[in-house]
């Protein structure tokens, strides 16, 4: 923390400019109107103030004690410092008076404080060389950049500091210096020990030739007698600010400045100033007016190098009214100033939201979208996002923008309205839905802000606003995931005869790490990695499907919980009845998806249900799909059927379809339905064993799966150490997903960091497969079940976190199995074989609800397929 008497050089930064607005304190080194001040806020008469000399107000005994909770106002208003004597009552009525308007201002805020074991406390002194040290970095090996977007960061040089600027182009940095509050285009050169504020785009060219060198040039928002301006101060770090003695301007004696510029005695002093009080605060150097032009940096930049033009500058100088320092304090427009740098602040941030957004950075907006909403600019930041959505080419960073755009609604909010998760089906928003969907983006992003500017007059409206742009963001997600179509392919087989069934039949998975990161848009912009395997549960591969043809020209649907047990049955005979295959709690959509997406039948034909299945196989179809696994397993039933309603359908379709082309095929499937997902489950489903699944961070989408071997006997050594435990705590996935894509999306730092370590300890989960350690297992499942937390909280329920507690002596390692909140627990136990042990330590548990325990092998085959007799 610093404190005390600034450089002339450095108000904004200090804690005197805050009291000048409080009328606390005089603005920096303006001892000439110090009365004007005072007596402005009835502090004194001009004949007291003469000679009242200056109290100094304490950071701790003034400023921070009026907001302790122990103190009375009387008690604060009766101290003093120990240097006022008391005599000096003239002082002492002054600061009391101060003190009341510090009470005033100050008593109602909360103080905190923490202790920083390695902080210091510096005071500042009128040295500009000190107060440049305390915004760089001396020793670093690159800048510190800080609210600012710089186009060319190499050229930032060591220890240099940039705080709330726009640089476009080459802005050359030297060593030590500070660029502030500054909007400036290259090419320039700021050499090492300067620092330069205030400056905009207008100002640039006056800098381009020079390379400035332990120079200080502000550029200050001046009110003269009511009209605004601008005026520009140049000083040199080295200059003395003393009152007394013989002083320099510029870094050089006075003689020398005098000799070298043509500037004269008489230019800065009146003739009849007495030599001690011909000092820099007194100086007029500053031109504030000319009469034929408005003035800029060069009005004194021309003193670095005056032989250059033969005198015209130092006459054009000569000609405008200047003033010195302390004569310019009085007129400095310090809300003027804070709204320049508000300004500045936004323009810089958002050209640097553009610039996020587009390179597909991992910063986060979400400061930015809070400050634009409480700095009433949500409107600029949404025009901005607008820009970025609809001029991409990219859906992955049209939909985070869309994203952002939510976000900026929810803020507006201010949490009210309701919750964001819910419904996003205003059939206002279907035209501009419609023009996302057929893949025309700079409309689509163009008509969801003409009917946003309807939805913004009250909380309850923003907050259905943000629902449907990230409904908007799911349709340009299911975009970028449709691009694994690229990677299904099939090869014509024979027919099979009417009625002679297809059977497909499959293991379900756990999945051992990296889950979420195989989940869009995390699978095409971070890029996934899941350790997956492929199991029976209780000796059963319990999700399978069967396909028919049959003479009639319908679809026939069965689903139930077994192969022999069908609990539902649908028949449909036209294509009105598919038209619900993109509604997920619909009867039979995903079967209903299967054939749509297997290329069976199209709903947007001109033809027939009847015609289409007629004209090509002569008849229909029957697809019954079971699963013996309870719904929110968390076993990756869903995908997993899905892949063996598309293998049968497929096959009995005369197409045989690889299995990796059916991983894709099942990403496709899952985008028709709406559901969304990743690809892990049916990667750990489909194929057989223990695997790495692998996306890159790119689209098309594609997925890339590699056996990872396991010593000989380790694969048995599992089978008698892993266990499944049912929890009865259905999870919910989607719930989940929506608040982890949010976080995703607004690139929260904690979120990014936890996503880079779920595909980074992939690696680690693969190399104790490959040594066969359960202890090693056992420590990446742990991990792994803290990765899943972070990534989504809330995904622990009570009662499972109490079971894991019980377990926690038993086990190596557990964790719930998919994304949590529910279905089932995995554990890899320490003794083999331990399945009726642990029934009988979680029968003395209370509270656990209706629970089971399970045996779990490893499944060497995955995806099986057989065409039975009729």
């Amino acid at each position: 923390m610093e404190t005390g008497g600034p450089w002339p050089g450095g108000e904004s930064l200090t804690l005197v400019t805050w009291l000048c607005d409080l009328g606390l304190a005089p603005p920096p080194s303006e001892s000439a109107s110090l009365g004007m001040g005072l007596l402005q806020f009835g502090l004194g008469t001009p004949q007291q103030l003469c000679f009242l000399p200056l109290p100094q107000l304490s950071l701790f005994f003034d400023i921070l004690l009026c907001m302790a909770r122990n103190v009375s106002r009387e008690d604060f208003l009766a101290g003093r410092p120990p240097e006022i004597g008391q005599g000096d009552t003239d002082v002492a009525g002054y600061l009391q008076s101060a003190r009341a308007e510090l009470w005033r201002e100050l008593r109602d805020q909360p103080l905190t404080m923490a202790y920083i074991p390695d902080g210091s406390y510096s005071y500042m002194t009128s040295s500009a060389s000190e107060f440049l040290h305390s915004l760089t970095s001396p020793g670093a090996p690159g800048a510190q950049v800080v609210y600012s977007q710089v186009e060319e960061l190499q050229l930032l040089g060591a220890g240099s500091s940039v705080i709330s600027c726009l640089l476009e182009g080459p802005v050359r940095l030297g060593p030590g210096s500070v660029l502030q509050h500054c909007h400036l285009q290259g090419p320039i050169h700021i050499g090492a020990g300067c620092f330069v504020s205030g400056l905009d785009t207008t100002q640039s060219k006056a800098l381009h030739g020079l390379e400035l060198r332990d120079l200080v040039l502000q550029g200050h928002h001046m009110r003269l007698r009511g009209t605004p301006g601008r005026v520009f101060t140049l000083f040199g770090c080295l200059d003395s600010w003393e009152r007394q003695g013989t002083g320099t301007y510029l870094n050089m004696s006075w003689s020398k400045f005098f000799q070298k510029t043509g500037i004269r005695n008489w230019d800065l002093w009146d003739p009849d100033t007495p030599p001690a009080e011909r000092h820099l605060l007194s100086a007029r150097l500053f031109p504030v007016l000319h009469p034929s032009r408005a003035l800029g940096p060069q009005d004194m930049l021309w003193m670095l190098d005056p032989q250059e033009d033969g005198g015209k500058a130092l006459w054009a100088w000569r000609a405008s009214w200047r003033l010195s320092w302390e004569q310019l304090q009085p007129c400095l427009d310090r809300a003027a100033t804070l709204a320049s740098r508000r300004d500045l602040f936004f323009r810089q941030a958002l050209r640097k939201a553009r610039h996020v957004l587009q390179v597909q950075q991992d910063l986060s907006l979400r400061p930015l979208i809070r400050a634009a909403v409480s700095e009433g600019c949500a409107g600029p930041l949404l025009a901005t996002l607008d820009q970025v959505a609809a001029g991409t080419g990219d859906p992955g960073v049209a939909a985070r923008a869309l994203a952002c755009v939510a976000d900026v609604l929810g803020c507006w909010a201010e949490g009210r309205g309701g919750l964001r998760s819910g419904p996003a089906a205003n059939p206002d928003w279907i035209r501009p839905f419609s023009y996302l969907e057929s893949g025309d983006l700079a409309r689509g992003v163009e008509a969801l802000a003409q009917e946003r500017d309807k939805w913004l007059s009250r909380p309850a409206l923003l907050v259905r606003a943000a629902r449907h742009y990230e409904g908007a963001g799911q349709i340009l997600i299911r975009q970028a995931v449709m691009s694994a179509q690229h990677f299904v392919c099939s090869e014509p087989v024979e027919l099979p005869a009417p009625g002679q069934w297809v059977v497909a039949e499959c293991p379900a998975r756990v999945d051992f790490s990296g889950g979420w990161s195989d989940t869009p848009p995390l699978a095409y912009e971070l890029g996934g990695a899941v350790v997956g395997m492929a199991v029976r549960v209780d000796g059963r591969r319990p999700i399978g499907a069967r396909a028919r043809r049959i003479l009639e020209p319908d679809l026939w649907l069965a689903m139930g919980p077994r192969q022999d047990e069908m609990a539902m049955k649908i028949v449909c005979r036209s294509l009105d009845d598919l038209q619900d295959y993109c509604q997920p709690h619909a009867p039979g959509a995903l079967l209903k998806a299967a054939f749509i997406c297997a290329g069976i039948v199209s709903v947007h034909s001109k033809l027939s249900l009847r015609e289409q299945l007629l004209h090509t196989f002569g008849g229909g179809f029957e697809l019954h799909t079971w699963s013996e696994l309870p719904h929110g397993s968390g076993l990756g039933t869903s995908s997993i059927l899905a892949g063996t309603a598309l293998a049968a359908l497929q096959r009995a379709a005369g197409r045989m379809v690889g299995t990796e082309a059916l991983i894709h095929a099942v990403l496709h499937l899952e985008q028709v339905l709406t559901t969304g997902g990743g690809w892990q489950d049916q990667v750990g489903g489909l194929m057989p064993g223990i695997k790495i699944g692998r996306s890159r961070a790119q689209l098309p989408l594609k997925v890339e799966v590699e056996e990872i071997t396991v010593p000989e006997g380790f694969v048995q050594t599992l089978n008698d150490h892993l266990l499944l435990v049912y929890t009865g705590k259905t999870r919910l996935a989607r719930n989940l997903l929506q608040d982890v894509l949010r976080s995703w999306y607004a690139r929260l730092p904690a979120v990014v960091e936890n996503a880079h370590g779920l595909v980074q300890h992939t690696k680690k989960c693969a190399e104790a497969f490959r040594q066969g350690s359960l202890p090693l297992l056992g420590k990446c499942l742990t991990l792994y079940w803290e990765q899943k937390k972070l990534m989504a909280p809330g995904c622990e329920p009570l009662a499972v976190r109490r079971m894991m507690d019980v377990l926690a002596p038993h086990v190596h390692g557990q964790s719930l199995a998919g994304a949590g909140g529910g279905g089932f627990l995995y554990l890899l136990t320490k003794e083999p074989r331990q399945k009726e042990a642990l029934e009988a330590v979680l029968a003395k548990t209370e509270g656990l609800g209706n629970y089971s325990i399970h045996l779990v092998e490893v499944d060497a085959w995955g995806l099986s397929l057989q065409l039975l007799g009729e």
